[in-house]
């Protein structure tokens, strides 16, 4: 059995199921995505993935990308297999075709990325960024920005970052102080220092495309000041080939817990006064052109909840197949069995496939309303606008989960490094805090998206659910959400946001289990999904009810977390 890749015969069920990809393929837009294209995607990217990516794993995490004064570098064998993407075409599949794209739908994209990631989740990062880059030069650069960039982009032989953080700015946007002065060229001319930018340098492509928030002169406080620059590493000549070294450089990479075949880099910009930005979209309009990137990264942030959710349940189910230890309890003989065989261990790997397939489900489902935004269905924008922050927070919180169930299947042997176990538990820990926090995403919930159109947005997923709802538990489930939420959109600030996360899990347990009893009805008899319909039982008979018990949390007083200083925590 593989560890390295997802089982595509469950990607497909999912595609077909829950993001209903062939009701996209109805559309003119995305009329290629046929039957025969979509099943020779899936099974391409499963085979490039398991051969050429997962094999470098190991030593993205043992050797890691390294620092040098000529840039930073990957570890040996790792620009061939970036070069191998490429020339695959595995970035261009979601690009519209006028910038050099295949033009399918976006959820097809996400399948990819996910087999890419579950076999390297370090290395998925790098087109992971570029997608985000493609996703804000379509919505907002100019024809002449996406004719030189896009193209590149969209295959990968440039690679794109987004530059949010500074020092002293932390998640606090609006604090930072990057620089903007026009040239009086129609550019500018960058200057300010970035940090934790995923893939900021490298050694895999000719060029990386940064986008770059930063101030312009007089610009107002706050995030009504940012603007959003293009700023290339190398600039281009007329022609759009590539040209002087942009005053980019590299000051340091992180050492990290995980992801070390990531560089996450600090970045400092215009050091010798030599560094030129195009702006994106209108002066002061930064914040809009930019959460348009953010909002696509928040999704593939839940995404790589799922990778290494799948890639720690099949490593974990492999040894546990093959581990013998200990007779079964009750056992007439005292042979000793798979430990697979065990209860204990036989409820963690149920409660790790579960969890997968619920946030695969999860993550798909809205990468489904990206499409169909696509195509002007202004429902699925809303719908889209609750499921984001659902999708990178809890998506990432079941990745942790999953990843830490993985280690206690293999007891001691998951506590070392060689077996492998240990990574994804480590690898997984950064998700929940980049792209936003999983506490700002609840705050985005209930301080944004609960109100959305007077509470319709929230109030249209609740019908959808409640109507197709057939277990008790997650109808009353439902209900509670519903209840729960309608009261914080009244409630003052403090109870609001002190509420929010327990509430963001539950409504977003409820919507896992409303389409996981949906593919529960949809599975067939036949052997192979009743792996299907024994994990959607698990799901709705014991996760399900677990999520109920949040509630008292979500109904709960902020005075309670204000009863005492927290310097007296430590009393």
């Amino acid at each position: 059995m593989s560890t390295a890749i997802a089982a595509t015969s469950e990607i497909r069920f999912v595609l077909d199921h829950v993001a209903q990809i062939g009701h996209l393929a109805q559309s003119e837009r995305f009329a290629a995505a046929s039957d025969d294209v979509i099943e020779a995607i899936i099974e391409g990217a499963a085979t490039f993935a398991t051969e050429v990516w997962a094999p470098l794993n190991h030593a993205g995490d043992t050797v890691g990308a390294k620092w040098t004064e000529q840039g930073v570098v990957l570890p040996d064998r790792y620009p061939e297999a970036y070069r191998a993407y490429v020339e695959g075409g595995w970035g261009t599949i979601g690009v519209p075709e006028e910038h050099g794209g295949q033009g399918l739908p976006f959820t097809l994209q996400t399948a990819v990325l996910e087999l890419l990631g579950t076999a390297n989740p370090g290395f998925a990062l790098c087109p992971t960024l570029t997608v985000g880059a493609i996703e804000a030069l379509v919505h907002h650069g100019t024809p002449e920005q996406q004719a030189k960039f896009l193209p590149q982009l969209a295959t990968g032989a440039w690679t794109g970052t987004m530059n949010l953080t500074e020092p002293q700015a932390g998640s606090d946007v609006g604090a930072l102080r990057a620089q903007a002065v026009p040239r009086g060229d129609g550019t500018w001319s960058i200057k300010g220092t970035k940090i934790f930018i995923s893939f900021g340098d490298h050694d895999l492509a000719d060029n990386i495309v940064h986008l770059v928030l930063a101030r312009t002169p007089d610009a107002p406080a706050g995030t009504r000041g940012i603007s959003l620059f293009l700023v290339p590493k190398f600039r281009l000549d007329k022609e759009g080939h590539l040209g002087a070294f942009n005053d980019v450089k590299v000051v340091s990479i992180e050492h990290k817990l995980g992801l070390h075949a990531s560089p996450t880099c600090v970045l400092s910009f215009g050091d010798n006064d030599d560094c030129v930005g195009e702006l994106i979209g209108p002066e002061h309009g930064g914040m809009r052109a930019m959460f348009t990137m953010m909002n696509n990264a928040r999704l593939n942030v839940g995404l790589q909840g799922v990778q290494i959710g799948e890639a720690a349940t099949r490593k974990a189910v492999t040894y546990a197949l093959e581990r013998v230890q200990s007779a079964r309890s009750g056992a007439t003989d005292r042979k000793p069995v798979r430990i697979a065989d065990h209860p204990d261990v036989r409820r963690m790997l149920m409660r790790m496939a579960a969890q997968t397939q619920a946030a695969r489900a999860l993550v798909y489902y809205a990468a489904a309303q990206v499409d169909r935004t696509t195509l002007g269905d202004a429902a699925a924008r809303e719908r889209l606008e609750i499921l984001t922050p659902l999708a990178k927070a809890h998506a990432t919180d079941l990745g942790n989960e999953i990843a830490s169930i993985g280690v206690q299947v293999h007891g001691g042997m998951g506590y070392v490094e060689e077996t492998g176990a240990a990574q994804y538990f480590r690898d997984a820990r950064i998700t929940p805090i980049y792209e936003g926090t999983n506490g700002i995403q609840a705050a985005d919930l209930v301080g944004r998206k609960l109100g959305m159109g007077n509470g319709s947005a929230f109030a249209s997923l609740i019908a959808d659910m409640r109507e197709t709802s057939q277990t008790a538990a997650l109808t009353e489930l439902i209900d509670v959400c519903d209840e729960t939420g309608r009261r914080l959109a009244g409630a003052d600030a403090d109870d609001r946001l002190a509420a929010s996360y327990p509430f963001l899990t539950m409504l977003s347990v409820a919507v896992c289990g409303w389409l996981m009893e949906a593919q529960g009805r949809a599975a067939s008899d036949d052997d192979l999904w009743q792996a299907k319909k024994a994990t959607t039982a698990f799901y709705l008979n014991q996760i399900v009810p677990e999520a109920l018990g949040l509630a008292a949390a979500a109904r709960a007083s902020s005075a309670e977390l204000y009863a005492v200083d927290p310097a007296l925590l430590l009393a």
